[in-house]
C-alpha cells in the first residue's frame, strides 16, 4: 500500500528534524551572521501575516471614515482621526520589532505628537488671568 522509498524518505526527514532541533541553542547562539539571518525570516514570515490583518483594518478604517465624513456633511475634522488611526502605523514587521526594540504600531498616532510637559519653569510664570494656572 505505501511505497517503501516513501516511507524511508519520510523517516530520513523525521530524523533529520530531530537532530537539528536537538542542536544545543547557546551555540547558535554565539554565531551573529546566523541570528541576524534568523531574525530576518522571522520578521519576513511575520510579515506575510500581519500585513494582510494590516491592510484590511486600514481598509476597514478608510470605509468607516469615508462614512463617517459623508454624514457629517463633510466635515474633515470628524473623518480625519478616524483616517489618521486607520492608515498611519506598521505594515511589515522588521527585524527591530522582532528584537523588541521598537513596539508594533498597528493602531497609527495622530498627525499631532503630544509630549507630556515637565515642570513649569520658574523663569517665565504663567500669566496672572490664566485659566489653565
Amino acid at each position: 500500500m505505501f511505497d517503501q522509498n516513501r516511507i524511508r524518505l519520510v523517516i530520513v526527514a523525521l530524523c533529520s528534524a530531530l537532530a537539528l532541533a536537538s542542536v544545543p541553542t547557546a551555540a547558535l547562539a554565539e554565531n551573529g551572521a546566523s541570528r541576524e539571518a534568523g531574525i530576518g525570516v522571522a520578521s519576513a514570515f511575520g510579515s506575510l501575516l500581519y500585513a494582510p490583518c494590516k491592510m484590511a483594518y486600514a481598509l476597514g478604517g478608510t470605509l468607516v471614515g469615508g462614512l463617517a465624513w459623508v454624514f457629517s456633511a463633510g466635515d474633515t475634522d470628524v473623518a480625519a482621526p478616524i483616517w489618521n488611526r486607520a492608515v498611519r502605523g506598521d505594515y511589515v514587521l522588521t527585524p527591530e520589532h522582532v528584537r523588541r526594540e521598537r513596539p508594533i504600531e498597528f493602531i497609527g498616532r495622530d498627525n499631532e505628537v503630544s509630549v507630556a510637559a515637565g515642570p513649569p519653569d520658574p523663569a517665565y510664570p504663567p500669566p496672572a488671568n490664566d485659566p489653565a494656572w
